[in-house]
C-alpha cells in the first residue's frame, strides 16, 4: 500500500518531467536526423539555458518564463555559430571529426563556464504554487514547462511541415544531394537546423532551471538522457523524441516507488542498449 501510495504520488511528476526530457532530446535528434552529426555540444548548451534563466530571474528580476522567448533566439544564434564555426568544416567528413569538432566545442564552454562561474550550484528560487490531485502535489512550474514544451513541440511541426525552410529542411535530411540538385541551399538548410537543435536544447534547460539546482557541469548527465530518449523515439524523429521523454519521465517517476533511486541511470542504460539490440530504429522508427 505505501509503495502503491508513492508511485501514484511520484508518477505525475516524472510524466510532466518527462515532456521537458523529451524537449531537450528533440535537438539532439533533429540535427542527427538532417545531418548525421552527434552534438557532443549538447550538454553544455542545456547549462546555458540554466544560467540564462538564473540571471534573468535573479538579475533582471523577470519572471523565468518569460525569458524562454530570448533564450529560444540566443540559442538558435548560437547554434547557428557553432555550426558555421566548428561543424562546417568536416560535416562531409569522417563522422568522427564532428564528433572531436562538437566534443571541442563542449570543452570550451565548460573551460569558460567554469572560469566564469566556477562549478558551485546555482538555484532559481521560483514558485509557481501548487495544487492536489489525489495524494499528489503537482508544481505549478512542471505544468508550466509541460506547457511550454508542447507549444515548442507544435510550433517544431508546423514549421517543418508547412514552411517552406522547413520543407527544405526535410528535404535535405531525406537526400541532401538530389535537394541540391532541385535549388535548395543546403549549406544555409544545415545551419539552420543546427541553431534550431541547439535552441530546443537551450530552452529545456531554461525550464529544468526552474526544477533543480544546477551547476556548470549539469549539462552531461541531460545529455546522457538525451541519447537514451533519442534511441527510444528513434533518431532522426524529434516527434518521436517527445514521446521518449515521457517514457523515460514515467520510468523516473515508477522506479523510485520499488527501488533505491540510485537505481534510475542504470535500468535507464539498460533499456538503452537494449533497444539498441532489439530495435535500433527506436520504438517509434525513424521519420524524416
Amino acid at each position: 500500500m505505501q509503495q502503491l501510495n508513492l508511485l501514484l504520488t511520484s508518477l505525475p511528476d516524472g510524466l510532466l518531467l518527462g515532456f521537458v526530457y523529451g524537449l531537450a532530446a528533440m535537438g539532439l535528434t533533429l540535427i542527427w536526423g538532417v545531418m548525421n552529426v552527434i552534438n557532443l555540444s549538447h550538454g553544455p548548451i542545456i547549462t546555458l539555458g540554466m544560467f540564462s534563466t538564473f540571471f534573468i530571474y535573479t538579475r533582471l528580476g523577470l519572471n523565468p518564463y518569460i525569458g524562454v522567448l530570448p533564450i529560444a533566439l540566443v540559442g538558435l544564434l548560437l547554434g547557428i555559430l557553432i555550426y558555421t564555426a566548428a561543424v562546417h568544416r568536416v560535416i562531409n567528413g569522417p563522422h568522427l571529426s564532428s564528433l572531436l569538432a562538437t566534443f571541442s566545442v563542449n570543452m570550451i564552454i565548460i573551460g569558460l563556464g567554469t572560469a566564469a562561474l566556477t562549478t558551485s550550484p546555482y538555484n532559481v528560487d521560483f514558485s509557481a504554487g501548487s495544487f492536489k490531485l489525489g495524494n499528489a502535489t503537482i508544481l505549478g512550474t512542471r505544468i508550466i514547462a509541460a506547457i511550454v514544451t508542447l507549444a515548442f513541440t507544435g510550433g517544431l511541426y508546423l514549421f517543418l511541415y508547412r514552411t517552406r525552410p522547413g520543407k527544405f529542411i526535410r528535404a535535405v535530411a531525406n537526400n541532401r544531394a538530389a535537394a541540391e540538385l532541385m535549388g535548395v541551399p543546403s549549406t544555409r538548410i544545415l545551419a539552420l537546423s543546427f541553431g534550431i537543435g541547439t535552441m530546443l536544447a537551450a530552452v529545456a534547460g531554461g525550464l529544468i532551471a526552474t526544477f533543480f539546482p544546477f551547476s556548470i557541469l549539469s549539462g552531461s548527465g541531460y545529455e546522457l538522457k538525451s541519447f537514451v530518449i533519442g534511441v527510444l523515439g528513434g533518431l532522426g524523429n524529434p516527434i518521436g523524441a517527445l514521446f521518449g521523454g515521457l517514457i523515460l519521465g514515467i520510468l523516473e517517476g515508477i522506479i523510485p516507488a520499488f527501488i533505491e533511486s540510485s537505481w534510475v541511470p542504470v535500468i535507464e542504460f539498460v533499456l538503452f542498449i537494449f533497444i539498441l539490440l532489439v530495435r535500433p530504429s527506436g520504438l517509434f522508427g525513424a521519420k524524416k
